[in-house]
């Protein structure tokens, strides 16, 4: 046997003992529960914001219910049922309406960590968005970097004030336009961009470093090496069990690519 292929297979016998590798594409995965609450114009639901750097999709696994959204394009409703895929690009400013009560998601996140970082904003009245501090309060966060809500109350309470903010920014809209979503971004930038540091490492070490070791691989190909294919494994993840997290839009159960290698 060859020197090489020795080496080859020494390291296919080191990676089987690596650590777990990320989804496909650096991607998040979660199961959400959608709110079943009232919110402040009579719909049960999530609460209004957008992300700063990750596109989203739903994959809609139980229940009714529709997406509204606004964006440089307008406001829009997009209808939900199993088997239905909607997903959006950042800025989409996105709520989840829950019809029957009943709404259940697959939600596939572009850049896993980032909106655990805080890669959100919410949609709050821009009286709140014009102030950091009153912006940092109105969040409820159990920790100022997360995503997730001490209790009820406060998911509920935020969810509500969110809500009235997208109310307020439809109207605001519908007189001036793209204006009025610029001062919005342009509002949430100021208050993210002190942890968008934070943000670059966790993406250079999640998805960036998931496309460089395609580039890699590429290459490697290109010049008649096959190491990652003799290093390759497979891997499963049962159902998230234990308790929910309070999120944005409903109670959230966090697929982490800790599964067990087959």
């Amino acid at each position: 046997m060859a020197a090489s292929t020795n080496n080859v297979l020494r390291n296919a016998s080191q990676a089987a003992g690596a650590a777990v590798p990320p989804f496909p594409g650096g991607v998040g995965l979660s199961h959400l529960r959608v709110y079943d609450t009232i919110a402040p114009d009579g719909q049960m639901g999530g609460s209004p914001h957008m992300h700063l750097v990750c596109s989203e999709a739903y994959i809609v696994l139980g229940g009714t219910g529709k997406v509204e959204s606004l964006g440089p394009q307008g406001y829009r409703e997009l209808m939900l049922e199993p088997g239905r895929i909607v997903w959006f690009t950042p800025g989409i400013i996105h709520r989840l309406v829950n019809l029957d009560g009943k709404l259940e998601i697959l939600v596939i996140m572009q850049n896993s960590g980032l909106p655990e970082a805080g890669d959100f904003i919410f949609a709050f009245p821009q009286a709140v968005m014009a102030d950091a501090s009153a912006y940092a309060r109105a969040s409820s966060l159990a920790r100022h970097d997360r995503v997730f809500a001490s209790d009820d109350d406060a998911a509920h309470g935020r969810r509500d004030l969110a809500v009235l903010g997208m109310m307020e920014l439809r109207r605001q809209y519908e007189q001036e336009g793209i204006a009025a979503l610029t001062a919005f971004y342009e509002a949430g930038l100021r208050i993210l961009q002190p942890g968008m540091k934070r943000w670059q490492a966790i993406w250079q070490a999640g998805a960036e470093q998931v496309a460089r070791d395609t580039g890699q691989q590429l290459e490697a190909l290109l010049a008649g090496h096959i190491d990652h294919l003799l290093a390759s494994s497979i891997h499963e993840h049962s159902t998230p069990t234990g308790e929910r997290s309070l999120g944005m839009c409903g109670t959230l159960a966090l697929y982490l690519p800790e599964g067990t290698r087959i």
